[in-house]
């Protein structure tokens, strides 16, 4: 099939391996990959900051040009929610509600794509560490992404999943969130990181760069081994 690759904007920006490695996988599974240049943020901070004709104005490009698309796979469990759940929202009475509802049923998070929609658990990836997997927000509570990370991960060769406690809570990040309340924030990111640490897993996996990006510059300026890394680029690892 030919699979619509929607890479968030700080992902492009600052992640750029994620995608690549993204692209990568699916090609090797056999599928066209299309990464559309004239698209970049899906409309969500400002969606989430209640400024929603601003968020419009992101997002209608973002409708139009995904319309058309076979199946819409996002490398965020984030990003997903918005394009999956909350443009129906963002679109209801404008006209425009259906092509919203159309492209709802096309658009997967990228693990749940692998797992669910094509049946694929094992990417002959190997990668030799201990980790640990945080459960973004979004894509845990509004997608339902749950076990598709976890049983890739399982068919990691000299890969060891080591659960941390309470795997479900708020890394602290949540976008505009950790501008607006930066000590909530941070004091939730260290919470989460100690958990991690408490493990002796080697990295934090995530399908969200964004939770990453937060955690990590938590950990770089306590000067923590833990390291932090998208499961894409550990699938694509070789």
């Amino acid at each position: 099939m030919t699979v619509t690759l929607f890479i968030p904007c700080f992902i492009d920006a600052l992640y750029p391996r994620v995608g690549i490695s993204m692209v990568q996988l699916l090609e090797q599974l056999g599928h066209r990959v299309e990464c559309p240049d004239d698209i970049a943020c899906c409309g969500q901070p400002a969606f989430n900051s209640g400024c929603w004709p601003e968020a419009r104005a992101v997002a209608d490009p973002v409708l139009t040009r995904l319309r058309s698309s076979e199946v819409v796979v996002v490398a965020s469990g984030s990003c997903g929610a918005m394009l999956k759940k909350f443009y129906t929202d963002l679109f209801a009475g404008t006209g425009r509600e259906d092509e919203a509802a159309t492209l709802s049923g096309k658009v997967w998070e990228f693990s749940d794509f692998l797992v669910r929609c094509l049946g694929v658990t094992d990417l002959g990836a190997r990668f030799p560490a201990r980790v640990t997997f945080h459960d973004g927000c979004h894509g845990l509570r509004e997608l339902g992404i749950k076990t598709s990370p976890r049983r890739l991960l399982e068919r990691v060769q000299g890969l060891e999943l080591i659960e941390m406690t309470d795997t479900e809570t708020c890394c602290g990040f949540g976008g505009t969130f950790s501008a607006k309340y930066p000590m909530i924030s941070t004091a939730m990111g260290e919470v989460k990181c100690a958990a991690a640490q408490a493990t002796g897993a080697d990295y934090i996996v995530s399908n969200d760069s964004s939770c990453l990006m937060h955690l990590q510059g938590l950990l770089t300026v306590r000067k923590q081994p833990v390291k932090t890394i998208h499961l894409a680029e550990i699938l694509a690892s070789r």
